[in-house]
């Protein structure tokens, strides 16, 4: 009798990249080896029958928060780092493309030239057919990051996780970079992460997850194949839950 493939753990999935991710070593633009790394994961998965959407940052071209913090107005600041996710958004579709994927990238500033405008229920529409989505262009608000985006999306498309990549193993009780006996959690609640304000993403976001009961892992981006274990289930990075994921 053949044997029975292990099922992913998660149906659909939100995946949120930061900016920095897609730059590699450089710490600055696009490197290609590295979007093509995280494109063939993403096709590994997406081949498992997994609904991808992906939520990219954009603070490898543009960091908006300091932009303001040198005198620029802060919305016209996060506007112009808004308009850097379109791009980080249009070279991933592009690589995955190059994968044989079928891709969608969906702007929350109408753009139409470059890309779709973003509608629910198109997006929701794509993912069923097998579509990758991208949403590019953060909320189309100021004030508001990335992580506040992919939290978004997540409860609007109906996700049944959050995955946070990130350059660390995932969540520690202090910071990892400062503290070297800081120790890795494996599990957390949403509370915690906020009473302890603790930096897995911000406290919007956060609220956001625990408000429509969306877990998070989070989880280091830097090794191959850490998408494909999380999806099935692995036990790895840090899971972030409220009560009804006991």
């Amino acid at each position: 009798m053949e044997e029975q493939r292990p099922q992913p753990r998660y149906r659909r999935v939100v995946l949120k990249l930061s900016g920095e991710a897609l730059a590699g070593e450089k710490g600055y633009g696009i490197d290609p080896l590295v979007v093509d790394s995280i494109a063939r994961q993403i096709h590994e998965v997406s081949d498992l029958g997994v609904q991808v959407a992906v939520v990219v940052g954009g603070g490898n071209i543009w960091r908006g928060l300091s932009g303001s913090s040198q005198g620029m107005d802060r919305a016209t600041a996060d506007y112009m780092g808004m308009l850097a996710t379109v791009i980080n958004a249009l070279a991933l579709m592009d690589a995955l493309e190059k994968h044989g994927m079928s891709v969608r990238v969906q702007t929350a500033i109408e753009m139409k030239e470059v890309a779709e405008p973003y509608i629910r229920r198109r997006a929701i529409a794509h993912l069923e057919k097998g579509r990758v989505v991208i949403f590019a262009a953060g909320t189309g608000n100021p004030y508001f990051s990335t992580d506040t985006t992919a939290a978004l999306r997540a409860a609007e498309i109906e996700a049944d996780v959050m995955l946070k990549a990130t350059k660390e193993a995932g969540v520690y009780d202090r910071d990892p970079r400062v503290y070297p006996d800081a120790r890795k959690l494996d599990e957390i609640r949403y509370l915690d992460v906020l009473k302890a304000n603790l930096k897995v993403m911000d406290a919007t976001a956060t609220s956001l997850c625990m408000d429509n009961e969306i877990p998070i892992v989070v989880f280091d981006m830097n090794v191959y194949g850490n998408i494909r274990k999380v999806i099935m289930g692995e036990p790895i990075g840090t899971f972030v839950r409220g009560d009804r994921h006991d």
